[in-house]
């Protein structure tokens, strides 16, 4: 497969990391860079976790610390040991002269690596996500040159992740400094009743685009057309009898759950306390 065709799907705990390298950078450095931590399958290059380097950079050459990126990296590898060096990142929204130099010591680490760049100056106001890969150009027995071609990325969650950032999304919006906005972890069942009413406020959404179509209020759109088939094709073919049999049910195991984790939870109390006492 060409490595054009690559696809880059990052996830949300690499851009936390990113920014957060960038927020604790030295007050001489203009961009942070590190390495890219995740795995290749099938054209998709998944990245799932990273860290910085330190470095620094000059008119004419690139200073990195490379003995402590590979310490970092078997560190990394005792933890997680799924996730190998896939590229590296930069903050900044284009590539620089030194990228190149940077980008030739990891393609001794991993074949073909991704070059990442996060905009941390929010540039047009939000933070530009862009991903890349060294294509060689020259003629033969000439010399070899690369360029940096930009290849299609996106941004992926596991479903923890998506829960982490809903609750995030909830600390949005204007408060006082010395006062941040502080939100607790949801009960299950809390956020069970939060997301039926987005999906059905998303329904209501959907069935306002469709009575807008058929009433030739708005131009119809074939993508969100395929979309809309897709979605009724995913839903089970049941009853509403079938379906209420089978929420209740697992609304029950659900409470069961529930129920028995308190238990435990009261009996390692107490059998704390008893332990204390019988010790004192």
């Amino acid at each position: 497969m060409s490595v054009l065709n690559l696809t880059v799907r990052v996830h949300p705990v690499v851009l936390f990391q990113i920014v957060d390298a960038y927020e604790r950078r030295n007050a001489d450095s203009h961009r942070v860079i590190g390495t890219l931590l995740g795995s290749v399958d099938k054209g998709i290059v998944e990245v799932t976790n990273c860290f910085c380097v330190p470095h620094k950079e000059h008119d004419d050459q690139v200073e990195a610390e490379l003995s402590y990126a590979l310490d970092l990296y078997d560190l990394n590898k005792k933890v997680n040991a799924n996730e190998s060096i896939v590229g590296w990142w930069a903050t900044g929204n284009e590539v620089t002269n030194h990228s190149s130099v940077i980008h030739e010591y990891y393609a001794r680490e991993c074949n073909n690596p991704i070059h990442l760049t996060v905009d941390t100056s929010l540039q047009g106001a939000r933070m530009g996500l862009k991903a890349y890969v060294c294509v060689s150009l020259g003629v033969p027995c000439g010399k070899i040159g690369c360029m940096f071609t930009p290849i299609n990325v996106e941004v992926t969650c596991y479903e923890p992740e998506i829960v982490g950032l809903q609750l995030c999304q909830k600390t949005l919006g204007v408060a006082h400094p010395m006062r941040p906005k502080t939100v607790s972890p949801m009960l299950d069942l809390s956020q069970i009743a939060e997301a039926t009413d987005k999906l059905q406020s998303l329904l209501d959404q959907i069935l306002t685009y469709v009575d807008d179509v058929v009433n030739d209020k708005q131009q119809p759109d074939n993508a969100v057309g395929r979309a809309i088939l897709d979605l009724i094709h995913s839903v089970p073919n049941m009853s509403h009898e079938q379906f209420t049999q089978m929420f209740n049910s697992n609304i029950k195991d659900l409470l069961m759950v529930v129920t028995l984790s308190q238990l435990i939870k009261t009996q390692l109390q107490l059998n704390e306390k008893l332990t204390f006492l019988s010790t004192n």
